[in-house]
C-alpha cells in the first residue's frame, strides 16, 4: 500500500477504531505516541523564567465525568461535538470518565462544556 492509501483507510475509521489502531500500533512497536508531546509540554515551562508560571493555559481537555440523568441527550451532544456515529458517542458516554476533546482552545473547551452541562452532564476542563 502507498502512504496515500494508508491515510485514506485511516481517515475512514471511527474514533473508537482509530483509538484501537493506535493502541495496537503502540503495542506492536513498543512506542508511546503521547510521550513526545508530554516531554515537550513538561519541558517548556521548566525552561521559562518566573513570569512563565503566570501564563494562562491555552490548551484544554474536556473530560466527561458522567452523563447525569439525561444520558440520551448527552449522547446526542457528544455525537454532534465529535462528529461520530451514535454508537461511538454512546460508547464514549458509557465509558465515562473519558476525555472527549484534547488540546482545544479555551473558547472551544468552554463551549463544549456549556453544551454538555446544559443537558445535565458532569464535565470538567483540565
Amino acid at each position: 500500500m502507498s502512504k496515500e492509501e494508508i491515510l485514506d483507510a485511516i481517515s475512514a475509521l471511527t474514533v473508537i477504531e482509530l483509538k484501537e489502531l493506535l493502541d495496537a500500533f503502540e503495542e506492536k512497536f513498543e512506542v508511546t505516541a503521547a510521550a513526545p508531546v508530554a516531554v515537550a509540554a513538561a519541558g517548556a515551562p521548566a525552561g521559562g523564567d518566573a513570569g512563565g508560571a503566570a501564563e494562562e493555559q491555552d490548551e484544554f481537555d474536556v473530560i466527561l465525568n458522567g452523563a447525569g440523568a439525561q444520558k440520551i441527550q448527552v449522547v446526542k451532544v457528544v455525537k454532534d461535538l465529535l462528529g461520530v456515529g451514535l454508537k461511538d458517542a454512546k460508547d464514549l458516554v458509557d465509558g465515562a470518565p473519558k476525555p472527549l476533546l484534547e488540546k482545544v482552545s479555551k473558547d472551544d473547551a468552554e463551549a463544549a462544556k456549556a453544551k454538555l452541562e446544559e443537558v445535565g452532564a458532569d464535565v470538567e476542563l483540565k
